[in-house]
C-alpha cells in the first residue's frame, strides 16, 4: 500500500448480542475485506487473565497481557470463526458467558484500552477493514468511510444468546442471560471511558426480527449508496 492511499473502513457498534460479530463477518467475507473483532481482544484479556493467575482487580497486569498477546483471527472452513492467541485456539473459551463478563470489566480500564488502541487500528489495511465493537466509530475509526449502529430488543438479544449456547452444548438460562445482558447494556453504557453509545453520524439499524440475510443487504445497501462499493 502506497504511504497515504486511504485505506476505507466500515464500523459496526452494538450492545451484546445485536449480531455484530455475525453480520461483520458476513459482510467482511463479501467484500474480502480484513475484519477487527474487538470485542474478542478484550474477551482475551480478560481470559488470559484468568489462565494466567491475575487478580481480576490488577489493572497493570491486564494491560500487560494486552501489550503482549499475539492474536490470529480467522475462519474455521465451515463459516464460523477461530481464534488464535499465542498459537492456542481459544475460539469456545473467550465465547463463554464468564468471558464476556471478565470482558466487561477490563474495556472500562483506561491502561487496557489504551494499551489495545493502536493494535486495533493497525488492522486498517488494504483492500479495506470492517471493525466489529462497541466504540469502533467513536474512538478507534473516529473518520471511517461507514458507521453502522446495530440493535436490537434485549429480549431477542438474550435469545439470540441462549440459542447460541444450546447450540454449542453449553448450560443456559434465559431469565439469567436476561439479567446479565441488562447488567452489561448498564456497565457499557455508563462507563466513564468510550460509553457504548452511536457516533452522530452512524446510521442506526434495528435487527429485531430480521434475519442475518436482511441485515447484511442493509449495511451492504448503505456502502453502497455512499459509493464505498458497487
Amino acid at each position: 500500500m502506497e504511504a497515504g492511499s486511504h485505506v476505507p473502513v466500515v464500523t459496526i457498534d452494538g450492545p451484546s448480542g445485536s449480531g455484530k460479530g455475525t453480520i461483520s463477518r458476513e459482510v467482511a467475507r463479501h467484500l474480502g475485506w480484513h475484519l477487527l473483532d474487538s470485542g474478542a481482544l478484550y474477551r482475551l484479556v480478560a481470559l488470559l487473565g484468568s489462565l494466567r493467575g491475575v487478580p481480576p482487580e490488577d489493572v497493570a497486569g491486564h494491560a500487560a497481557l494486552a501489550r503482549a498477546m499475539d492474536v490470529e483471527f480467522g475462519g474455521n472452513g465451515q463459516g464460523g470463526e477461530r481464534i488464535r492467541v499465542d498459537g492456542a485456539d481459544v475460539t469456545r473459551d473467550v465465547r463463554s458467558e464468564t468471558t464476556g463478563q471478565g470482558a466487561s470489566r477490563v474495556a472500562a480500564w483506561p491502561a487496557v484500552r489504551d494499551a489495545l488502541l493502536e493494535r486495533q487500528r493497525a488492522f486498517a489495511r488494504a483492500p479495506g477493514l470492517v471493525a466489529d465493537g462497541r466504540d469502533m466509530g467513536t474512538v478507534i475509526f473516529p473518520a471511517a468511510d461507514l458507521k453502522i449502529f446495530l440493535t436490537a430488543s434485549a429480549e431477542e438479544r438474550a435469545l439470540r444468546r441462549y440459542k447460541q449456547l444450546k447450540e454449542k452444548g453449553s448450560g443456559a438460562n434465559l431469565a439469567a442471560l436476561s439479567r446479565e445482558i441488562a447488567e452489561r447494556d448498564r456497565r457499557d453504557s455508563t462507563r466513564a471511558v468510550a460509553p457504548l453509545a452511536p457516533a452522530p453520524d452512524a446510521r442506526i439499524v434495528d435487527s429485531t426480527g430480521m434475519s442475518i440475510v436482511q441485515v447484511v443487504a442493509s449495511v451492504l445497501a448503505a456502502g453502497r449508496a455512499q459509493g464505498l462499493w458497487s
